[in-house]
């Protein structure tokens, strides 16, 4: 992650040792898959704002609950290997970073999703004016309305100064999770895609560059973007983007209102007390929302502090920052918050199943 919370301007800043961990993943995968959607019309529950339109239904429920932080930590875990085997780093451009490219590829392949990595220019945090090969990693499920794209994406790359396990290994993991627990061949309405970006923290090249190589015919099948960036700082609150602000830089094309408050709601159902939502400040959203897609965000703070209303909600500490180790070198296994982490995927997780289930065009 790149900005503070609450700044309104974009900031945009300048093998295989792990086959046994893939194993392992692989056989998690096998144990729990989600059932059958709920069709159509049937009847659920709403969150507690009731503002979230389709009722959620036994799959939106299911998979919520099957997702769990321990299953997260498993990657987490894994992350955290490949940093301390490459210099204590997975900034893009380094071996840490290829070696979490072939990571995260073979545990959605070990699944059976289809997976590609696209390639992109990117310059790296030393380089003096040249440009690098960069590459994201992109799979989606077999299964889904190909022309109805709901997508959930996080930045893979760390900075150079720490293994970047909450930053952004948590958006990382929870992906991973939610696929893992949804499967590659779900019986869903519309497809699900699965983003992990490179050189995030080098200016958001990656998002960037996968938006710009989509044609206009693809770009219109993206029905929605979901963008998770922190979501286990060990004072971490519990924030959601997508349609507040004065302009649609910050609130998003319309639609991303929609998307926060099921967001929110989903939040709500996991046990949270009034998550806020609030406008983008440039994160990996941004191609997205420039392209005119609907767009919401997860986050849980950085830099900044705790108000004092937020820890009477939310716990934690009122008056220190979200992430003490926010972009350093102890941004690693120890810093994350499982409580806060736990929320998010479960949150994440319905928030998939339920636009990958409506029937409700946002676009």
């Amino acid at each position: 992650m790149i900005v503070e919370l609450g700044n309104a301007r974009a900031r945009w800043r300048a093998g295989f040792a792990f086959v046994g961990m893939l194993v392992l993943i692989a056989a998690t995968a096998c144990t729990t898959v989600v059932g059958q959607p709920q069709p159509a019309g049937t009847s659920g529950s709403t969150g507690s704002s009731g503002t979230s339109g389709t009722p959620d239904g036994p799959f939106v429920q299911q998979l919520a609950g099957e997702v769990s932080d321990a299953g997260a930590m498993t990657h987490l875990t894994a992350l955290q290997k490949i940093a301390d085997e490459n210099g204590g780093n997975r900034a893009a451009g380094t071996r840490g970073y290829d070696a979490s490219v072939e990571y995260v590829s073979g545990v959605l392949r070990q699944i059976g999703f289809e997976v590609s990595t696209p390639s992109y220019e990117g310059s790296d945090h030393d380089d003096e004016g040249g440009s690098t090969p960069g590459r994201n990693v992109i799979a989606e499920t077999r299964t889904g309305d190909a022309g109805q794209v709901v997508m959930i994406g996080s930045h893979l790359d760390s900075v150079q100064e720490g293994p970047g396990i909450v930053d952004d290994g948590s958006g990382v993991a929870a992906l991973l999770e939610i696929a893992t627990r949804l499967g590659a061949e779900p019986a869903v309405k519309n497809k699900v895609r699965f983003a992990f970006f490179g050189h995030e923290e080098v200016g958001l090249q990656g998002s960037k560059g996968y938006v710009e190589s989509l044609s206009s015919a693809d770009l219109k099948k993206i029905k929605m973007y979901l963008n998770v960036d922190m979501i286990a700082s060990p004072n971490g609150g519990y924030i959601v983007q997508g349609g507040k602000g004065s302009d649609e830089e910050e609130t998003g094309p319309p639609g991303s209102g929609t998307i926060a408050q099921v967001l929110a709601d989903q939040l709500v159902k996991s046990g949270v007390k009034s998550p806020e939502i609030i406008k983008f400040v440039g994160d990996d959203e941004t191609a997205f929302v420039e392209a005119g897609i609907p767009t919401g965000g997860a986050e849980n703070g950085d830099a900044k502090k705790k108000t004092a209303a937020q820890a009477e909600a939310w716990g934690g500490q009122a008056g220190q920052v979200y992430d003490p180790c926010y972009h350093q070198a102890c941004d690693r296994i120890e810093n994350v918050n499982r409580t806060v982490l736990g929320h998010y995927v479960r949150a994440l997780a319905g928030t998939v199943a339920h636009f990958a289930t409506s029937p409700d065009a946002l676009r």
